[in-house]
């Protein structure tokens, strides 16, 4: 069955790149459903609802600024859903940020950026990651960090992206450490392949097709891989991997 999903945005060129940036993340049959006003994108799940179609909208795309009102209207109509909707705006602050989260939002993404960046964002929903801008991620970490006491150190994170907590000890500035102790030779054979197709730089949706397999799966083998390793990014498990003599 094909995956649904809904694409809110009034400017018909943001649109279409929207459906290439939506095509490009996941390998599964898609049926992209388009609507350039919430007046559509209301038509549209009550015509998914009325079909009985209990499944509904696996994913939703919304622009904040729409010609009948602001997309924040519609986030919150969709309240307790189990739709992934996500935010597709040029505001990058605080003022759409925020009150879209609490909308009810499950990512933020800036159309400004860069194709591969937004494609690589929105993978990290079958992660179980927010998708994020990196703008935007480090307009949150911002917001949460401590200014006017003159404490630089780190802080406990309830945004509900997660939490960083300072119990992990002093930092020293060079961020995680690429060297743990090695479980690569864990990995599965399966896992090995997915690991060096992430090193050669191929997508998610390319891995999906070398391998015969769903996006994902491939997704699932990604995650055992960065737990095995012990590492947060593509970046940092390609680097184990080839220090590893793994790829």
């Amino acid at each position: 069955m094909a995956v649904k999903v809904l694409i809110i945005e009034d400017n018909p060129v943001a649109r279409s790149f929207l459906c290439r940036v939506v095509r490009e993340s996941f390998s599964d049959a898609m049926e992209i459903v388009e609507a350039g006003d919430l007046e559509g994108a209301r038509r549209q799940v009550a015509r998914l609802s009325a079909e009985g179609d209990d499944s509904g909208f696996k994913l939703i795309l919304v622009d904040l600024e729409l010609p009948d009102g602001n997309g924040m209207e519609f986030l919150a109509e969709l309240a307790g859903t189990p739709s992934v909707k996500i935010v597709t705006t040029l505001y990058s602050d605080d003022d759409h940020l925020f009150p879209a989260l609490q909308c009810g939002a499950d990512g933020y993404l800036l159309k400004e950026d860069r194709f591969e960046v937004l494609v690589e964002e929105l993978q990290r929903i079958v992660r179980g990651q927010p998708p994020l801008s990196p703008a935007i991620a480090r307009r949150l970490l911002s917001h949460f960090r401590p200014g006017s006491t003159g404490d630089s150190g780190p802080m406990g994170l309830n945004s509900g992206f997660g939490s960083l907590s300072s119990s992990a000890g002093p930092t020293t500035g060079r961020g995680v450490a690429l060297d743990p102790a090695p479980e690569w030779e864990r990995l599965t054979p399966r896992e090995n392949e997915v690991l060096t197709y992430l090193s050669k730089g191929f997508t998610i949706k390319e891995i999906a097709n070398l391998m015969g397999i769903k996006w994902f799966t491939v997704n699932d083998h990604i995650k055992s891989i960065y737990k095995k390793l012990n590492v947060s990014s593509r970046a940092e498990a390609a680097v184990l991997a080839s220090k590893q003599g793994l790829v």
